[in-house]
């Protein structure tokens, strides 16, 4: 009897892996463009890393398939030369039809926006939403609100080529169920993703909502052109997005960049994780809060504290530059193990500027070692509570098949 190869093996090994990095490097050099707007070939050499010969043959790959084009020297003879009397040639990408949409569940809101294949928003929304026990709610809204960006910008969801929502809680990445019963309590053992997926009829892909700020800052903000980088949220807890070589890493089953429960007292105060001491304890919003309100006579709110560590309130500055001290003494083992060239700070905590980024940046000179301490920049964002729908966005971008070459789809 004749055997019969499996469709997946009739690759040989070696093509398969070809295959893969003529992938990898078709990915870096249309997000380069779509950072840039346009590039020389020169430009790309240098914005990859990649050599001159895999940067030509890879641009007349895309070239041919209809992916890239070059763009005519301009009128005034501005175009920069590769060569005595020849201009270079200025290369562009070619965006497909179609348009992807992102939607960002916070505890209380609702994020949701369409862009074309350029990355370009066309329409976005907002709206405040109880999302933590109210599953059922969230996802007929996010539907919605699927409905009211198409109708907005004239699209039907024949048009749409990638849906990507985020949450704030760890997502199993094989079941792509909620995990974790102390952040979404209504949620545990839900699929949303797939739920979602049932009312609007498109397949949905689901990640945690660090996870895609991370990407947005890299794609479209503070990080823009950088391709290793750490995003932390400081908010109502303390969650991490890892960016390695411009991907996200996500970990064996997807709850990688959980910092806020990096234990730093092992005698300190409960945690809602179950454990002691934990940063978020130690860092979050709600101890910032907790922290400065014996000082006053109102109830405070984040915004309070953001407005008093502007106007130089001593005791609010002094609570939020140790909380910088304490998140970048984590971080800072972190950049030994890792090396990333940026770190972003984002969430509602991020609000307060410099008292924040200067007690992480103290941090980090004293405990890293001095080469991973020089190399890495510390940031706040710059998309703020954007970062999420905007990384959304970026991931439907990012595995859109629209967007590969013929023989990598």
């Amino acid at each position: 009897m004749a055997h019969v190869v499996p469709p997946a093996s009739r690759i040989p090994v070696p093509d398969r892996l070809a295959l893969s990095q003529r992938r990898y490097n078709h990915d870096r050099l249309l997000e380069a463009l779509r950072v840039r707007g346009t590039a020389t070939r020169a430009d790309l050499c240098r914005l990859t890393g990649l050599s001159r010969a895999t940067v030509a043959a890879a641009v007349s790959r895309m070239l041919a398939d209809g992916m890239m084009q070059e763009l005519p020297p301009p009128v005034d003879g501005t175009s920069r030369a590769s060569g005595p009397g020849r201009p270079a040639a200025t290369l562009a990408p070619v965006e497909p039809p179609g348009v992807v949409v992102g939607l960002d569940f916070g505890h209380s809101h609702l994020r949701a926006a369409a862009a074309d294949l350029a990355g370009q928003v066309l329409a976005e929304t907002h709206r405040e939403l109880q999302v933590d026990n109210s599953p059922d709610d969230a996802i007929a809204a996010a539907a919605t609100e699927f409905g009211w960006l198409l109708d907005r910008i004239g699209r039907s969801s024949s048009d749409v080529t990638g849906v990507v929502m985020g949450l704030p809680s760890p997502i199993d990445r094989d079941s792509g169920r909620v995990v974790t019963n102390n952040i979404l309590p209504g949620w545990v053992s839900r699929a949303p993703a797939r739920e979602l997926q049932s009312l609007i009829g498109l397949p949905v892909l689901l990640d945690n909502d660090a996870n895609l700020a991370a990407l947005g800052e890299m794609t479209f903000g503070a990080a823009a052109g950088l391709r290793n980088l750490i995003y932390v949220k400081a908010s109502t807890g303390i969650g991490t997005g890892l960016i390695f070589d411009g991907r996200v890493y996500r970990g064996s089953t997807g709850t990688a960049g959980e910092l806020g429960h990096v234990q730093i007292q092992p005698d300190g105060a409960a945690c809602r994780c179950g454990n002691r001491g934990c940063l978020e304890t130690l860092v979050s919003v709600p101890h910032i809060l907790a922290t400065l309100q014996p000082m006053h006579r109102d109830p405070l709110t984040i915004a309070d504290v953001v407005a008093l560590v502007r106007a130089g309130d001593i005791g609010a500055r002094r609570v939020v530059t140790d909380a910088g001290r304490t998140i970048g003494r984590s971080l800072a083992d972190l950049c030994n193990v890792l090396n990333p060239s940026a770190l972003i700070l984002g969430g509602e905590l991020s609000a307060a500027g410099t008292a924040l980024t200067e007690g992480v940046r103290e941090a980090i000179d004293l405990h890293a070692q001095p080469v991973s301490a020089a190399a890495v920049a510390v940031s706040t964002s710059t998309l703020d509570d954007r970062a999420e729908v905007l990384g959304a966005i970026a991931l439907a971008l990012q595995n859109n098949p629209a967007m590969r070459p013929p023989d990598a789809r």
